[in-house]
C-alpha cells in the first residue's frame, strides 16, 4: 500500500483483486460493523460504508486523516498509549470507545483492532471493527436511573410513613386540647399554631410519598385538558410576567388518576418553569393523544399502548446534561439555600411513575426547557361520584381500634372516645382477630392499620370479612393509597383515611361509612 491507495478494495497482497478478495471487499463493504483500517502509524486509508452513517464522515473527509481525528477527549493519553503498545506489540485489542462525529456529537462503540502482516511478518496496517452501542450504553443508563429512583422512592415511602406515625400523636393530642371547652384565648392560639406546623409537615410527606413507589390516595377519573386549564389560569393570574400559550387536543382521551396529585405535578412543572423565568417568558402547554411503542419505553418498565400526553415547554434559562441527569434526585435543586427542599420535581417523578406513566426532559442552556408527560388512557367515559359524610359527633356505636404503635392506640383511643365512641383495642392482627370474633355482635365498624408485622392489615380484613361478611371497615396508614391499600378496598373495605387526622376529618370519615345503607 505504499503506492496510492485504492479506497474501494482492499488488497494487502500488492498483486491483483481475486475472486476471494472480491468477496472479502464485498462483505466489508456490506458490513454493519463500522470498519477502518489504518497504516501502521494510525493515518486511516480505509473506511466502509457503514463508518460513514455512524460518523457522518464521508471518505473523501476522512481518508489519509489520522484516526485521532475521532477523539471526544473523554479518554485521557494513558488510555491511548496502552492500546498502541498493544498493538504495536502485535496483540489484538478490545475495548470500549467514545467517538466525535463530524458534527460533534458524541457515539459510543465497542471494537476489537487487530495487527495486520505483510508477507515479511511486520505489522503493515491496522484493522478495527467498531460496532455502535450508543442506543444500548443510553438504554442502560436509563435502566440505572429508573432502579435508582424505584430504590429511593421506597425509601422515602417508608420514612414518610413513619414521620406520619408521629404527626399524628402530636395532631391527635393538639385536636384533643383544641376540643375542651374551657381552652384559654392564649392556649389556643398556640395549639393552632402547633397544628398548622404539622400541616406543614404533612405537606412533606405527601411530596415524599408523591416520590415514594405507590403514593396514589384517591382515584378518578379525570380530563385533563380541564385540569390543566384550571390550574394555569390560577397560575397566570399570580405570575402575570409569564406568557401562556395553550394547544390542548380535541377529544383527549380521560384518565384514571389522583386529581390532588396531578395538580401537584402540574403546579411543580409550573414552578420550575417561574424558576427558570425570573422576570418574563412564554409558558406552553399541549395536550395529545399518542400511542407509544414498547421499545422506546422499555427501561423505563412502561407498557405500551394508549397514552394521554401533555407537555410543558419554558423559555428560560435551560439546564446542562450533569443538571438534566439529577432534577428527578430527592433534594436536588439548584435554588438558593432555605428556598426550595428539592422535592418538587422528586415528587412529579413518583407519581407520575406510580400512574404507571413516564416523564421526560430535553433542556439546553439558554434554550428553555420541555417536560413531556404521560399518563395511560382508559376507555371510561363516567367518573364516580365521591360521597361526601357530614357527620355531627355524639355517635353511640362500638369501634374496634388496631394499630401496633402504641402511640396511636393511646391518642385514637382518646379521640374516638371523645367523639363519642365506644372503643375496643388491639395491638396486632392476631389480637384483632380474636377481639372481634369474641365481640363481633357490639362492634360496629373496625379502624384498621394496614402496616403491621406478622400478620398485616390485609390479612386482618379478609379473615374479619369471614367472621362477618357485612362489617364495616376504615382503612388507615401513614402510607397513602398503593397497590396494598387499593387492592384490600376493592376486596370490599369502605375507606381509607390518611394518617394524620384531626378529630372532624376522623368524625366525617366514620359517619359516612357509618350511614352507608
Amino acid at each position: 500500500m505504499a503506492e496510492e491507495p485504492n479506497h474501494n478494495s482492499i488488497d494487502f497482497s500488492g498483486a491483483g483483486p481475486t475472486g476471494e478478495q472480491a468477496r472479502l471487499a464485498t462483505a466489508v463493504e456490506n458490513a454493519a460493523e463500522a470498519i477502518i483500517i489504518t497504516d501502521f502509524d494510525g493515518i486511516i486509508q480505509y473506511v466502509n460504508p457503514a463508518f460513514e452513517s455512524i460518523a457522518g464522515y464521508p471518505r473523501s473527509e476522512i481518508i489519509d486523516r489520522h484516526i485521532s481525528l475521532l477523539d471526544s477527549g473523554k479518554q485521557g493519553p494513558a488510555f491511548f498509549q496502552d492500546m498502541w503498545q498493544t498493538l504495536r506489540e502485535g496483540e489484538v485489542w478490545k475495548g470500549h470507545f467514545v467517538n466525535k462525529k463530524k458534527d460533534g456529537s458524541l457515539y459510543e462503540t465497542e471494537a476489537t483492532i487487530s495487527p495486520v502482516r505483510g508477507q515479511d511478518g511486520a505489522i503493515t496496517n491496522f484493522v478495527s471493527v467498531q460496532r455502535d452501542v450508543t442506543h444500548e450504553v443510553e438504554l442502560q443508563k436509563q435502566l440505572r436511573q429508573a432502579q435508582k429512583m424505584e430504590a429511593i422512592g421506597t425509601l422515602a415511602g417508608g420514612i414518610a410513613h413513619d414521620f406520619n406515625n408521629l404527626l399524628m400523636g402530636i395532631q391527635g393530642n393538639v385536636s384533643l386540647s383544641i376540643s375542651e371547652p374551657d381552652i384559654t384565648a392564649p392556649l389556643l392560639e398556640n395549639l393552632q399554631k402547633i397544628e398548622q406546623y404539622v400541616q406543614d409537615g404533612v405537606k412533606l410527606t405527601k411530596q415524599l410519598l408523591g416520590f415514594a413507589r405507590g403514593g396514589k390516595y384517591e382515584v378518578h377519573l379525570t380530563d385533563l385538558n380541564q385540569l390543566l386549564e384550571d390550574q394555569s389560569l390560577l397560575f397566570s393570574r399570580a405570575n402575570k410576567h409569564i406568557s401562556f400559550e395553550m394547544n390542548y387536543a380535541a377529544s383527549l382521551w380521560s384518565v384514571e388518576a389522583d386529581k390532588g396529585q396531578l395538580e401537584q405535578v402540574i403546579l411543580n412543572l409550573y414552578m420550575n418553569a417561574l424558576q427558570a423565568m425570573p422576570r418574563e417568558g412564554t409558558l406552553t402547554v399541549r395536550t395529545a393523544n399518542v400511542t407509544i411503542d414498547k421499545d422506546r419505553f422499555q427501561p423505563y418498565r412502561v407498557k405500551a399502548g394508549r397514552y394521554v400526553k401533555f407537555t410543558i415547554t419554558d423559555t428560560g434559562i435551560g439546564m446542562d446534561e450533569k443538571t438534566q441527569h439529577r432534577i428527578f434526585d430527592p433534594f436536588f435543586t439548584t435554588r438558593e439555600k432555605g428556598r426550595g427542599t428539592g422535592l418538587g420535581l422528586a415528587s412529579v417523578y413518583g407519581i407520575v411513575k406510580n400512574h404507571d406513566g413516564y416523564i421526560d426532559v430535553s433542556s439546553s442552556e439558554g434554550q428553555g426547557t420541555s417536560f413531556e408527560v404521560y399518563f395511560p388512557a382508559t376507555d371510561k367515559v363516567v367518573a364516580p361520584q365521591d360521597k361526601s359524610g357530614e357527620s355531627p359527633a355524639g355517635a353511640v356505636e362500638t369501634v374496634l381500634l388496631v394499630d401496633d404503635e402504641e402511640m396511636i392506640i393511646d391518642v385514637g383511643t382518646r379521640m374516638l372516645t371523645r367523639l363519642g365512641y365506644e372503643v375496643l383495642t388491639a395491638a396486632n392482627g392476631v389480637e384483632a382477630v380474636e377481639t372481634y370474633r369474641a365481640n363481633q355482635d357490639r362492634i360496629d365498624f373496625v379502624l384498621l392499620d394496614m402496616v403491621m408485622p406478622k400478620v398485616g392489615g390485609g390479612e386482618v380484613f379478609d379473615r374479619i370479612r369471614a367472621i362477618n361478611p357485612a362489617v364495616k371497615v376504615i382503612l388507615c396508614s401513614g402510607y397513602s393509597i398503593d397497590g396494598q391499600a387499593t387492592d384490600i378496598l376493592k376486596r370490599g373495605c369502605n375507606a381509607f383515611i390518611q394518617k394524620p387526622f384531626n378529630l372532624k376529618s376522623l368524625s366525617n370519615q366514620i359517619r359516612a361509612v357509618l350511614d352507608e345503607p
